[in-house]
C-alpha cells in the first residue's frame, strides 16, 4: 500500500498547533482588509480582525487558484507520497474546483502517484471534524482509496449548527435582505443557520435573544445527532469565547461527547458571519 498524506484548506479552522503536530498541509485562502491582503490564519489576530469588523470594515475573501494549489501539492508528490485532499465546500467557494484542476494537471506529470481531491461539502470546523475522523481512519490502516470512499459515504453526516449575532454581515453576503437585517437586529432576532447537503449556508430558523439562540443550537444538535455516537464535537466562535464555552459545556453533556475542541473561526469564514458567531459541529443522522 502506497504512503499517502491528507491535506486540507485553511478553512478547516483547526488550531495551528493541532495541525502542525499531525503534519497536516493546509492550502490557504486569502482575505483583504483595509487594502491589505492576508493569508487566512495569518496577519491579524482573531481579536484584531473582529474589532475591525465591529468598526464597520468589510473583509473580501478570495479562493485558491490552481497554480497556488499545485505549489502546495507538488513537493508532496516529489517525495513519493500520494495525496488525499479534503476541499472546502463547493457550495461556498470555487476553491474545490481549483484544487481539482491542480490535481488533474499534476496527475499527468506524476502518473505513478495518486491524487484524490474530494469536495467535502463542509466548512469551518465541520471540515475540521471530517479531517479528524479521516485521520482516525487512516491510523486504522485504510488505504487511500478506502478512506476516500469512507469520506464520500460519511461527509453528509457532518452537521453544522450556527447562530450569528449581527444580521448585517449576512446581508452583505447576500444571505438576508437589508430590511430583514435592519428590523431583525433592532428586535434582537438571531438567525439559526445550517449547511445543507449541497454544502451551502441556509437560514433554517430564528430565535429572539442571544441566550435562546445558544440553547437552540444545542437542541438542533441533539435532534440531528439521533443515535449517532460522538467521541468528539467541535465549537467555533467569532471573538466570544465565553459563549462558546457555555455552548460547549451543554452540548458535551447532551451529546455524550468525550471531548470538545473549541477554536476561533477563521478570517475567511468569519468575514462573512461577523463577530459573535457560535457554531457546533458533530456527527449525526442528518444535516
Amino acid at each position: 500500500m502506497s504512503n499517502y498524506t491528507i491535506t486540507a484548506n485553511s478553512t478547516v479552522d483547526l488550531p495551528k498547533e493541532w495541525l502542525e503536530e499531525r503534519n497536516i498541509v493546509t492550502i490557504p485562502l486569502h482575505y483583504e482588509l483595509d487594502g491589505k491582503i492576508y493569508k487566512d490564519k495569518e496577519g491579524l489576530s482573531p481579536a484584531e480582525f473582529f474589532e475591525k469588523l465591529r468598526d464597520g470594515k468589510q473583509a473580501k475573501t478570495s479562493q485558491v487558484n490552481p497554480d497556488e494549489a499545485k505549489a502546495y501539492f507538488e513537493p508532496i508528490l516529489k517525495e513519493g507520497t500520494d495525496i488525499l485532499h479534503l476541499g472546502f465546500s463547493s457550495g461556498l467557494s470555487g476553491t474545490y474546483n481549483s484544487m481539482r484542476i491542480a490535481g488533474e494537471e499534476l496527475q499527468e506529470k506524476y502518473p505513478e502517484r495518486k491524487i484524490i481531491v474530494i469536495d467535502s461539502l463542509c466548512a469551518c470546523l465541520g471540515e475540521g471534524l471530517l479531517l479528524y475522523k479521516a485521520l482516525q481512519k487512516q491510523k486504522e490502516g485504510l488505504s487511500i482509496e478506502e478512506l476516500a470512499q469512507w469520506v464520500e459515504e460519511n461527509k453528509l453526516h457532518i452537521c453544522h449548527n450556527v447562530t450569528v449575532d449581527d444580521l448585517h454581515h449576512l446581508h452583505r453576503g447576500g444571505r438576508v435582505s437589508k430590511a430583514t437585517a435592519v428590523i431583525g437586529s433592532a428586535i434582537q432576532i438571531k438567525p439559526m443557520i445550517t449547511v445543507d447537503n449541497e454544502g451551502k449556508l441556509v437560514v433554517c430558523g430564528k430565535k429572539r435573544g442571544r441566550k435562546n439562540a445558544l440553547h437552540h443550537l444545542v437542541d438542533m444538535s441533539v435532534e440531528k445527532a439521533g443515535n449517532w455516537e460522538n467521541d468528539m464535537i467541535m465549537v467555533t466562535h467569532g471573538d466570544c469565547i465565553d459563549d462558546a464555552k457555555y455552548v460547549a459545556e451543554i452540548a458535551k453533556e447532551k451529546l455524550g461527547a468525550k471531548e470538545v475542541l473549541i477554536n476561533d473561526i477563521g478570517s475567511v469564514i468569519g468575514g462573512h458571519t461577523g463577530p459573535g458567531v457560535v457554531a457546533i459541529f458533530h456527527m449525526g443522522e442528518k444535516r
